[in-house]
């Protein structure tokens, strides 16, 4: 467990690496069209047909998002008002998952429908896996309730990459249309890379799974 932790933590800090590298070159080159972030938020919602979301920024480096509940798109300062690359590629992924909701997307569906079950999962499992392990040669009654909470942590990762990768896409056919081939490009990589810690979080996820799914086997 220990070496799958290490090793899924260096390739995670190696992408966040490259992901903000990514973005500080990104973020310098102006994009064509002049748009900024909150111009090119507002502009697809709008093509969209889309008037009841709003648009704000939010506190933290690269901490965009689109929350659901309140049906906002969420801009970090830097990307609200930069005019771009990355702070467009970054507005229209998020307004991409705004589309999403407007369309119904069966996996935004489902995973806000896992929102409340994970905020508990999440909140008591590494008490249980703590008590798990140490009540591991008496009784396997802990070590199962944990991995029951664990496959919901599992599936929540797993729900969450086919949201993040449909939003980029829905993303990138909208910058498409207003931005020539190089900018198409470094807005699809800017997103890749983005992309990429979610894909890193899902197969740790897995690993853990999987580990926790040996162990109770192994003690059986």
């Amino acid at each position: 467990m220990l070496i799958i932790f290490i090793f899924c933590s260096c390739i995670g800090l190696i992408i966040q690496y490259i992901l903000r590298k990514k973005f500080k070159k990104y973020s310098k080159i102006e994009i064509g069209c002049k748009l900024s972030g909150y111009q090119a938020a507002k502009k697809i919602l709008k093509d969209h047909n889309i008037t009841n979301v709003n648009i704000t920024f939010s506190k933290g480096y690269l901490s965009d998002h689109y929350n659901p509940i309140n049906r906002t798109v969420n801009l970090s300062e830097e990307n609200y008002y930069s005019k771009s690359i990355a702070a467009v590629a970054v507005a229209a992924h998020e307004c991409g998952h705004a589309i999403q909701h407007y369309e119904g997307y069966k996996f935004l569906k489902l995973r806000s429908k896992l929102v409340p079950i994970l905020s508990i999962t999440s909140r008591y499992f590494s008490i249980l896996l703590m008590i798990a392990m140490l009540a591991i040669n008496y009784s396997l009654i802990p070590l199962k309730i944990a991995i029951v909470f664990y496959s919901t942590i599992l599936l929540f990762s797993i729900v969450t990459l086919p949201v993040e990768f449909d939003a980029s896409k829905r993303a990138l056919n909208w910058i498409n249309n207003i931005t020539s081939e190089k900018e198409y490009l470094i807005a699809k990589d800017a997103l890749f890379w983005a992309a990429m810690t979610y894909v890193v979080n899902t197969i740790s996820a897995l690993l853990n799974f999987l580990y926790f799914v040996y162990l109770l086997n192994k003690k059986n």
